[in-house]
């Protein structure tokens, strides 16, 4: 549909907690035109999630997809999900510390702990139940996400500001490549 803006970090309404989506509004042509802007400012941004705060649209809606993305090469593939209103649950309380960026917060990257397991529910656009339990680094890109919806940014987790800098000296390999 749209490639929309990507709000940055001091922009206001990036600090609120969005509101549910409604549950008589799954399948509707607003949501569809909605997730059809997200995902087309995800790609054009090479980014690995995108929550709607992020184009200016205060509800719980996030995407997330990584398949050969050059900014996270190496990773392990998460397939493209649409998760609307997630609950996230922890399965066990180990964290790991790993880099993170956002589109929210360009040529920047930091480190940041999250749990390494954890159960994801929600619903997908058609208002179908999601339950996934998932690791790694696909753990890791939920949580940032979900973050999004209650008014967090990565630099707002992060407890070592000595691991927070700009890409291209931290990574320059991955100087040219677009941010999350």
């Amino acid at each position: 549909m749209a490639i929309r803006p990507i709000l940055k970090m001091g922009t206001p309404s990036l600090f609120e907690k969005s509101v549910p989506w409604p549950a008589n509004k799954f399948d509707s042509p607003e949501l569809h035109a909605l997730l059809a802007d997200m995902k087309d400012s995800m790609k054009a941004a090479t980014g690995a999630g995108l929550a709607a705060p992020q184009i200016g649209e205060n509800v719980r809606v996030v995407i997330f997809e990584v398949i050969n993305n050059a900014r996270y090469p190496n990773r392990e593939p998460i397939p493209y999900t649409v998760l609307i209103n997630p609950q996230l649950a922890p399965t066990s309380k180990e964290t790991d510390l790993d880099w993170e960026g956002c589109l929210s917060v360009p040529g920047m990257r930091g480190q940041v702990a999250r749990y390494t397991t954890l159960r994801y529910t929600g619903f997908d656009q058609f208002g179908k139940p999601i339950n996934r339990t998932v690791s790694g680094f696909h753990a890791r890109v939920v949580q940032h996400e979900v973050d999004h919806l209650d008014g967090v940014l990565y630099p707002m987790r992060m407890t070592d500001m000595t691991k927070f800098g700009y890409t291209e000296v931290l990574f320059p390999e991955l100087v040219g490549v677009e941010e999350d």
